[in-house]
């Protein structure tokens, strides 16, 4: 997410400083010069960036194929910097003669989400993220020490058994392939590899088909490109399909309530932001 400003380091900074990375969408640079590339490759592109509409800023996703710009999406449970505005709606499009949509890191991890855009007829969800790699309660879970990747040259072995431990692709392996099976849809994931702001992320780039195997994924230390071949006929024949016909509406009231009168939506990371005070000690 954010693949073209940047991402972790926006919780230090100012409205100000935040708006002064923001573009519109479809007009401003960025998604213009990502059409160009669309079109000179023939092929889908999807980037990461901070959107200005009026007075608001979204951490938003931009897809474009070879005849322009195709959609974006906001994310829903933006969380990064209390600047950010939140979106709100879910969109399937046709990118590239497929049904896709796009979740945006936590949005991943409210079932509810995939499991919408699924019934809206998504066949593929990009679903790009930054994250592993932080402070967490969960057992095992923790910042990946940055030493490791400056020596990774050096000792490749050591960052890697991060990287595919509890840190990294173990907490992955919780839940993301599961969003794929139980949804019958292909899943691409995509991370950072390196040093972000004042954590390390282990890349990881994956496709998940839609039984929940991993049909391709990344190792790499550094940039990286994974390739998967993809059949609808996977889809049909996937149990989240049968799921997603097995379902009983009546029964599912509750999870359309209404939050308690002055309870709002909390959207916590599970690790610890800066506080305002730590911010002005920058």
């Amino acid at each position: 997410e954010c693949s073209i400003p940047g991402y972790t380091f926006l919780q230090e900074l100012s409205r100000e400083e935040i708006t002064a990375l923001a573009e519109p969408v479809p007009d401003g640079p960025s998604t213009r010069r990502l059409a160009e590339l669309a079109r000179e490759l023939g092929a889908a592109l999807l980037a990461g960036l901070i959107e200005s509409e009026g007075d608001k800023l979204f951490n938003t996703y931009v897809a474009v194929g070879p005849e322009g710009f195709v959609a974006k999406h906001r994310k829903l449970h933006a969380f990064i910097s209390p600047h950010l505005s939140w979106g709100d709606r879910f969109d399937v499009f046709e990118l590239c003669g497929v049904r896709s949509s796009i979740l945006t890191c936590y949005d991943n991890n409210l079932v509810e989400n995939p499991r919408i855009v699924a019934l809206m007829g998504a066949e593929v969800i990009f679903a790009p993220h930054v994250t592993c790699g932080l402070d967490s309660p969960m057992p095992g879970r923790g910042k990946i020490d940055k030493d490791l990747w400056d020596n990774r040259d050096r000792d490749p072995v050591r960052l890697r058994q991060e990287f595919l431990g509890p840190k990294g692709r173990g907490w992955l392996m919780r839940w993301l392939p599961a969003r794929a099976f139980e949804n019958g849809v292909y899943y691409v994931f995509t991370n950072p590899v390196g040093v972000d702001h004042d954590t390390v992320k282990p890349g990881l780039a994956m496709i998940i088909d839609p039984f929940g195997e991993i049909l391709a994924e990344s190792h790499a230390l550094g940039d990286d490109v994974v390739v998967a071949l993809c059949t609808p006929e996977k889809i049909a024949e996937s149990g989240g399909r049968r799921y997603l016909r097995a379902r009983r509406p009546d029964l599912y009231a509750k999870l359309t309530e209404p939050l308690p009168e002055g309870q709002k939506p909390e959207i916590h990371p599970g690790w610890r932001l800066k506080t305002e005070e730590e911010k002005q000690k920058k």
